[in-house]
């Protein structure tokens, strides 16, 4: 059984692994004790994995060691199974890079454009070669929205929606609509000149708000909301093994 913890910007997400398969998982602002010994049902894992991408959690960590034999912290020292070749490592974020890995995984051979829609759009490209190659970073839906409300005067603060006309016909909608459709338009923008540039390109689109926009674009998409609990696993079981030592 695999324990992976990870951190992220606003949510901490946790997930249990066996046989490779993803059993259960949990998402929660601020973890506490009983939500592992719930999501291990009593029992204990075999190793677990942490990674964080607010900085060091000494507390959570151990917390986390509590319920796990073998533990292994997520940095930018740790071996993974793919090329990196972003040229500062040590502040590519840990979310990232375990995406890239799952892409890697569940489309070996094939050159990948993540879209991860966190709190943070990114947008990163895996070559077929298995190699990390970079992408860009962009304000999440909600700091959009949230920007637009707290850097005006009157503006109010709007939510996500499925709608997907282009006339706002009051306020609300006028925010909604401009916001969702601004994204839209750039990730269809990333996608067009990134399929001309690399050959049978496979989109991947993840992250919590990643609902809304694969109903959006028409291309096709796979649409994979665990794909950062994939990378994590996957490489928890490559340093659990001698694989990286050849």
């Amino acid at each position: 059984m695999n324990l992976v913890v990870d951190i992220g910007n606003t949510l901490v997400k946790f997930a249990v692994f066996e046989h490779g398969e993803l059993v259960r998982q949990h998402v929660v602002e601020e973890p506490r004790e009983e939500d592992f010994a719930a999501l291990l049902q009593g029992g204990r894992a075999e190793r677990a994995i942490v990674a964080s991408t607010r900085g060091a959690m000494p507390a959570l960590v151990e917390t986390v060691r509590r319920h796990t034999d073998r533990l292994l912290e997520f940095t930018p020292a740790t071996p993974v199974p793919i090329g990196n070749a972003y040229r500062t490592p040590e502040t590519l974020g840990r979310d990232r890079l375990a995406a890239a890995v799952g892409a890697a995984t569940l489309y070996p051979g094939r050159n990948a454009l993540i879209v991860d829609f966190g709190t943070a759009v990114t947008l990163d490209v895996v070559s077929a070669e298995g190699v990390f190659l970079g992408g860009c970073i962009s304000p999440g839906v909600a700091m959009r929205f949230r920007a637009l409300h707290e850097y005006t005067a009157s503006l109010p603060l709007c939510e996500a929606t499925d709608c997907q006309s282009l006339v706002g016909r009051s306020t609300g909608e006028a925010i909604r609509f401009g916001v969702m459709n601004a994204l839209t338009f750039e990730i269809e923008g990333y996608m067009a000149r990134l399929e001309a540039e690399f050959e049978n390109l496979c989109v991947i689109f993840t992250g919590g708000d990643a609902k809304f926009f694969a109903k959006r674009i028409k291309n096709t998409i796979f649409a994979n909301c665990n794909l950062v609990f994939c990378g994590l696993n996957r490489i928890l079981e490559y340093n659990a093994s001698e694989e990286h030592l050849g």
